[in-house]
């Protein structure tokens, strides 16, 4: 994961704008509509997902932030075209890896992917105040400024990149921002992989009033990332 230097943003070209669907969300994280309705939710990084764009049509109140938000909508949706082709091209060279019960095959898949794509690219343009570009593992939220967080493929997807402080750092900063839970999926890096630090980290959070549980969840697309981690705030 580059670094920003001098308050610049992040090249585009470093960026992948790929993103998931609602659907996929609800079942990454295992919610229902109805457990989300009245809660202030963040999705970070939320990158070309369509879950805020499908909740907030269902009356949901959900903000998304993401370095790429740096960025033209424009520009991101000709980025994020470009990124499912490639991704799909590659995919071809890698599909023993995955599980296909929930797309099928390689074209579900890249419907799957342009439907976020679509949906999300939308939704910036009619409700830009609810996607805002940030730079981990620093957010520009009040305290316990939202209920519920949500934070998919990134943290321990890139373990490889990004070191145990900023995992650390960026995860305190969640617990900061959110009122009631963080949830974080998968608990796997690229290769698989569980996050070697990961029972580390769960002691770290325990130490300053957490509750943590793996839990697993009813969706496994890339072999063995099929559980999720959930952070309870103490509410004492």
């Amino acid at each position: 994961m580059s670094r920003v230097e001098e308050g610049k943003k992040l090249d585009l070209e470093r960026i992948i704008f790929i993103g998931r669907t609602f659907e996929e969300y609800l079942d990454m994280f295992s919610l229902s509509v109805q457990e989300l309705k009245g809660k202030k939710i963040l999705d970070c990084p939320a990158g070309a997902c369509s879950f805020t764009a499908m909740a907030n049509t269902l009356g949901m109140d959900v903000t998304a932030c993401d370095i790429a938000y740096y960025h033209s909508i424009d520009n991101l949706e000709k980025k994020g075209y470009q990124d499912i082709e490639h991704a799909m091209e590659q995919m071809e060279h890698v599909k023993n890896k995955f599980v296909w019960d929930y797309f099928k095959n390689i074209e579900g898949l890249r419907m799957h992917r342009v439907s976020a794509l679509k949906s999300c690219a939308n939704s910036m343009r009619e409700s830009s105040e609810r996607y805002v570009p940030v730079t981990l593992p620093t957010l520009p939220f009040q305290d316990e400024e939202f209920d519920i967080l949500l934070s998919a493929h990134f943290l321990f997807t890139y373990a490889d990149r990004l070191d145990y402080d900023f995992h650390k750092n960026t995860i305190h900063e969640l617990v900061r921002v959110s009122k009631e839970e963080i949830r974080i999926f998968p608990l796997v890096d690229l290769a698989g992989n569980r996050y070697q630090h990961l029972d580390r980290l769960k002691q770290d959070l325990m130490d300053i009033g957490c509750i943590v549980e793996e839990m697993k969840v009813p969706y496994e697309f890339q072999a063995n990332a099929h559980t999720m981690l959930k952070i309870t705030k103490n509410q004492n």
